[in-house]
């Protein structure tokens, strides 16, 4: 089964930039949608952004439109491009892979019921 790896978390203060690494342990990920979502403590799991397993079609949380980009590249990672950071934003970072091969479903795209494989998360603190 494929796995995930999460990283470029850290500390950072509000307005500077971040960029999130999903790294996959098999190129078979290609074949899948992939999504970021954040979790604080005592909440849900919050959809962040999405991108299509053909790195065509985006979506986008509107607490973070404008402000972060996801993209992959051709072999197994995909980015999270974060601006303009802000103290809300702080949280940890997850990926996950839809649960579907080459399927982009904008119906289902924030459920997390949707993704079968997840990183382990990589937390991202961002000061006022």
């Amino acid at each position: 089964q494929v796995q995930l790896m999460e990283s470029g978390g850290g500390l950072a203060q509000a307005g500077a930039s971040l960029r999130l690494f999903c790294t996959a342990s098999e190129r078979t990920f290609r074949r899948y949608t992939v999504a970021w979502f954040r979790q604080v403590p005592g909440n849900e799991r919050e959809f962040v952004a999405a991108i299509a397993y053909n790195g065509g079609p985006k979506n986008y949380a509107d607490s973070v439109k404008g402000r972060f980009a996801i993209s992959r590249d051709d072999d197994n990672t995909v980015y999270l491009q974060m601006d303009s950071l802000k103290p809300e934003d702080t949280a940890v970072y997850y990926c996950a892979l839809d649960r579907t091969v080459t399927r982009f479903r904008l119906s289902s795209i924030t459920d997390t019921t949707e993704y079968a494989v997840w990183g382990q998360g990589t937390q991202v603190t961002v000061s006022s």
